[in-house]
Protein backbone atom coordinates (compact mmCIF):
# COMPACT_ATOMS: atom_id res chain seq x y z
CA UNK A 1 0.00 0.00 0.00
CA UNK A 2 1.27 3.46 -0.87
CA UNK A 3 2.01 5.73 2.07
CA UNK A 4 -0.09 8.87 2.44
CA UNK A 5 2.89 11.13 1.78
CA UNK A 6 3.55 9.33 -1.52
CA UNK A 7 -0.08 9.78 -2.57
CA UNK A 8 0.06 13.49 -1.72
CA UNK A 9 3.30 14.02 -3.61
CA UNK A 10 2.09 12.36 -6.80
CA UNK A 11 0.13 15.29 -8.31
CA UNK A 12 -0.15 19.00 -7.46
CA UNK A 13 -3.93 18.71 -7.07
CA UNK A 14 -6.24 16.02 -5.74
CA UNK A 15 -9.64 16.46 -7.43
CA UNK A 16 -12.46 16.47 -4.86
CA UNK A 17 -15.48 15.00 -6.62
CA UNK A 18 -19.16 15.15 -5.71
CA UNK A 19 -20.71 12.66 -8.14
CA UNK A 20 -24.47 13.05 -8.48
CA UNK A 21 -25.19 10.72 -11.42
CA UNK A 22 -23.68 7.27 -11.58
CA UNK A 23 -23.29 7.40 -15.36
CA UNK A 24 -20.84 10.28 -14.93
CA UNK A 25 -18.50 8.41 -12.56
CA UNK A 26 -16.24 6.55 -14.96
CA UNK A 27 -16.15 9.17 -17.77
CA UNK A 28 -15.29 11.85 -15.21
CA UNK A 29 -12.51 9.77 -13.69
CA UNK A 30 -11.19 8.90 -17.15
CA UNK A 31 -11.14 12.57 -18.14
CA UNK A 32 -9.17 13.55 -15.04
CA UNK A 33 -6.68 10.70 -15.36
CA UNK A 34 -6.19 11.48 -19.06
CA UNK A 35 -5.17 14.97 -17.97
CA UNK A 36 -2.65 13.61 -15.49
CA UNK A 37 -4.67 13.73 -12.27
CA UNK A 38 -4.87 10.10 -11.20
CA UNK A 39 -5.40 10.60 -7.46
CA UNK A 40 -9.12 11.04 -6.91
CA UNK A 41 -11.16 11.82 -3.79
CA UNK A 42 -14.82 10.78 -4.09
CA UNK A 43 -16.91 12.43 -1.40
CA UNK A 44 -19.53 10.31 0.31
CA UNK A 45 -22.18 13.02 0.06
CA UNK A 46 -24.51 11.61 -2.59
CA UNK A 47 -26.72 8.56 -2.97
CA UNK A 48 -24.53 7.20 -5.77
CA UNK A 49 -21.13 7.82 -4.16
CA UNK A 50 -20.56 4.23 -3.02
CA UNK A 51 -21.45 2.79 -6.42
CA UNK A 52 -19.31 5.45 -8.09
CA UNK A 53 -16.26 4.37 -6.10
CA UNK A 54 -16.89 0.75 -7.01
CA UNK A 55 -17.17 1.52 -10.73
CA UNK A 56 -14.11 3.75 -10.83
CA UNK A 57 -12.03 1.12 -9.04
CA UNK A 58 -13.33 -1.57 -11.40
CA UNK A 59 -12.77 0.27 -14.67
CA UNK A 60 -9.69 2.24 -13.64
CA UNK A 61 -7.55 -0.05 -11.48
CA UNK A 62 -4.46 2.14 -11.92
CA UNK A 63 -6.13 5.21 -10.41
CA UNK A 64 -5.53 6.00 -6.75
CA UNK A 65 -9.01 6.32 -5.27
CA UNK A 66 -9.97 7.69 -1.88
CA UNK A 67 -13.17 8.64 -0.10
CA UNK A 68 -13.90 12.02 1.41
CA UNK A 69 -16.32 13.46 3.93
CA UNK A 70 -15.61 10.51 6.20
CA UNK A 71 -17.10 11.78 9.44
CA UNK A 72 -18.11 8.79 11.57
CA UNK A 73 -17.87 5.04 12.04
CA UNK A 74 -20.42 4.35 9.30
CA UNK A 75 -18.58 6.27 6.58
CA UNK A 76 -15.24 4.88 7.79
CA UNK A 77 -16.49 1.30 7.61
CA UNK A 78 -17.99 1.94 4.16
CA UNK A 79 -14.60 3.20 2.99
CA UNK A 80 -12.86 0.21 4.50
CA UNK A 81 -15.25 -2.18 2.74
CA UNK A 82 -14.61 -0.39 -0.56
CA UNK A 83 -10.86 -1.00 -0.08
CA UNK A 84 -9.97 2.56 -1.02
CA UNK A 85 -6.38 3.77 -1.03
CA UNK A 86 -6.97 6.63 1.40
CA UNK A 87 -9.65 8.28 3.53
CA UNK A 88 -10.13 12.02 4.05
CA UNK A 89 -11.99 13.62 6.95
CA UNK A 90 -12.93 17.32 7.13
CA UNK A 91 -12.09 17.32 10.83
CA UNK A 92 -11.19 14.79 13.49
CA UNK A 93 -13.01 12.94 16.24
CA UNK A 94 -11.76 10.39 18.77
CA UNK A 95 -13.89 7.77 17.02
CA UNK A 96 -12.31 8.34 13.60
CA UNK A 97 -8.80 8.40 15.05
CA UNK A 98 -9.39 5.18 16.97
CA UNK A 99 -10.70 3.42 13.88
CA UNK A 100 -7.77 4.66 11.84
CA UNK A 101 -5.23 3.54 14.42
CA UNK A 102 -6.67 0.02 14.26
CA UNK A 103 -6.94 -0.12 10.48
CA UNK A 104 -4.54 -0.26 7.58
CA UNK A 105 -6.01 2.46 5.33
CA UNK A 106 -4.29 5.83 5.05
CA UNK A 107 -6.19 8.58 6.87
CA UNK A 108 -5.74 12.22 5.94
CA UNK A 109 -7.34 13.93 8.94
CA UNK A 110 -8.58 17.50 8.77
CA UNK A 111 -7.35 20.34 10.98
CA UNK A 112 -7.89 24.09 11.10
CA UNK A 113 -5.65 25.22 13.98
CA UNK A 114 -2.10 24.67 15.28
CA UNK A 115 -3.51 22.96 18.38
CA UNK A 116 -5.31 20.37 16.27
CA UNK A 117 -2.20 19.92 14.13
CA UNK A 118 -0.02 19.32 17.19
CA UNK A 119 -2.51 16.87 18.68
CA UNK A 120 -2.59 14.80 15.50
CA UNK A 121 1.18 14.95 15.07
CA UNK A 122 1.58 13.54 18.58
CA UNK A 123 -0.70 10.68 17.51
CA UNK A 124 1.52 9.90 14.54
CA UNK A 125 -0.31 11.77 11.76
CA UNK A 126 2.33 13.85 9.99
CA UNK A 127 0.15 14.19 6.87
CA UNK A 128 -2.89 16.38 7.43
CA UNK A 129 -5.63 18.18 5.54
CA UNK A 130 -5.93 21.93 6.21
CA UNK A 131 -9.63 22.76 5.95
CA UNK A 132 -11.35 25.07 5.21
CA UNK A 133 -8.11 26.51 3.88
CA UNK A 134 -9.07 30.00 2.74
CA UNK A 135 -11.50 30.60 5.61
CA UNK A 136 -9.00 29.30 8.18
CA UNK A 137 -6.21 31.70 7.26
CA UNK A 138 -5.05 30.59 3.86
CA UNK A 139 -1.45 30.17 2.79
CA UNK A 140 -0.34 32.74 5.39
CA UNK A 141 -1.57 30.46 8.17
CA UNK A 142 0.28 27.45 6.77
CA UNK A 143 3.45 29.50 6.33
CA UNK A 144 3.25 30.46 9.99
CA UNK A 145 2.67 26.84 11.06
CA UNK A 146 5.69 25.64 9.08
CA UNK A 147 8.10 27.30 11.52
CA UNK A 148 7.19 25.48 14.76
CA UNK A 149 5.76 22.37 13.05
CA UNK A 150 7.98 21.55 10.05
CA UNK A 151 7.28 17.81 10.51
CA UNK A 152 3.74 18.14 9.14
CA UNK A 153 2.91 18.02 5.44
CA UNK A 154 -0.44 19.48 4.41
CA UNK A 155 -3.04 19.14 1.69
CA UNK A 156 -5.05 22.37 1.99
CA UNK A 157 -8.61 22.23 0.67
CA UNK A 158 -11.46 24.72 0.65
CA UNK A 159 -11.69 27.81 -1.50
CA UNK A 160 -8.65 26.91 -3.59
CA UNK A 161 -8.59 27.49 -7.34
CA UNK A 162 -6.16 28.07 -10.19
CA UNK A 163 -5.62 31.68 -9.06
CA UNK A 164 -4.41 30.90 -5.55
CA UNK A 165 -3.18 27.29 -5.73
CA UNK A 166 0.43 28.27 -6.38
CA UNK A 167 0.57 30.37 -3.20
CA UNK A 168 -0.02 27.13 -1.28
CA UNK A 169 2.13 24.84 -3.41
CA UNK A 170 5.12 27.14 -3.03
CA UNK A 171 5.19 26.48 0.72
CA UNK A 172 7.66 23.94 2.13
CA UNK A 173 4.95 22.19 4.16
CA UNK A 174 2.43 21.72 1.33
CA UNK A 175 2.58 18.66 -0.95
CA UNK A 176 -0.63 19.21 -2.89
CA UNK A 177 -3.97 20.97 -2.73
CA UNK A 178 -7.51 19.68 -3.01
CA UNK A 179 -10.10 21.24 -5.27
CA UNK A 180 -12.80 20.76 -7.87
CA UNK A 181 -12.30 23.72 -10.17
CA UNK A 182 -11.03 21.54 -13.04
CA UNK A 183 -14.32 19.61 -12.98
CA UNK A 184 -17.12 22.07 -12.12
CA UNK A 185 -20.67 20.75 -12.08
CA UNK A 186 -21.48 22.69 -15.24
CA UNK A 187 -18.89 20.73 -17.25
CA UNK A 188 -20.04 17.46 -15.71
CA UNK A 189 -23.68 18.23 -16.54
CA UNK A 190 -22.65 19.00 -20.13
CA UNK A 191 -20.51 15.85 -20.18
CA UNK A 192 -17.67 17.99 -21.49
CA UNK A 193 -14.99 15.46 -20.63
CA UNK A 194 -12.57 16.94 -23.15
CA UNK A 195 -12.54 20.30 -21.35
CA UNK A 196 -12.04 18.60 -17.99
CA UNK A 197 -9.05 16.76 -19.47
CA UNK A 198 -7.70 20.02 -20.89
CA UNK A 199 -7.97 21.82 -17.57
CA UNK A 200 -6.42 18.89 -15.72
CA UNK A 201 -3.49 18.82 -18.13
CA UNK A 202 -3.02 22.58 -17.71
CA UNK A 203 -2.87 22.11 -13.94
CA UNK A 204 -0.16 19.46 -14.24
CA UNK A 205 1.85 21.61 -16.65
CA UNK A 206 1.45 24.90 -14.77
CA UNK A 207 1.49 24.12 -11.06
CA UNK A 208 4.54 22.74 -9.28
Amino acid sequence: MKKMIDIMMKNPVIPVLVIKNIEDAVPLAQALVAGGLDVLEITLRTDVAIEAVKKIKEYMPDAIVGTGTVIDKETYEISKALEVDFIVSPGTTPEILTLASRGSINLLPGIATPTEAMTLLNMGFNCQKFFPAEAAGGSAMLKSIAGPLPQITFCPTGGINMNNAQSYLSLSNVACVGGSWMAPQSLIDDKNWQEITRQSRMICETLI
